[in-house]
């Protein structure tokens, strides 16, 4: 069920307080890391639908989950990196490839226009590009 704006902000300020006594460090990283998290709540309505959503991560990972199960034990960590690594390079492969898209032109055509400047790793201010998103 997706849930309005101010009711997601209002659930996770819950979970900080019901953290804050027993692990106030990861209190300090959520409140750091609200704005990124909380993101999605200003996409449109039929966006938050699909960002809520992690069906394609599930069967991503029920993959993997069948994968190694298959094989069982393994004889050392490189091997289960190299069986999980093949999996997981084959799925991302796959998402490059696809033509559809995850959300449809309508609903890309109510994002507003931002203009958002990109500084390059060096961090030299000069050679910011402002890049256009949609």
């Amino acid at each position: 069920m997706i849930q309005a704006p101010d009711q997601v902000r209002a659930h996770w300020q819950r979970v900080m307080e019901m953290l804050r006594k027993q692990f106030p460090t990861a209190v300090l990283v959520m409140e750091a890391a609200q704005d990124d998290v909380l993101a999605f709540l200003h996409f449109p309505q039929e966006h938050r639908r699909k960002a809520w959503s992690a069906t394609p991560l599930e069967r991503l990972i029920k993959e993997i989950k069948r994968r190694t199960n298959v094989v069982g034990i393994f004889t050392n960590d490189p091997a289960i990196v190299r069986l999980v690594g093949s999996q997981l390079l084959e799925q991302q492969e796959e998402w490059q490839l696809q033509r559809r898209r995850f959300f449809s032109g309508a609903t890309t055509a109510k994002l507003p226009e931002t203009e958002e400047l990109v500084e390059l790793p060096d961090g030299d201010k000069s050679d910011a590009v402002a890049i256009a998103t949609a």
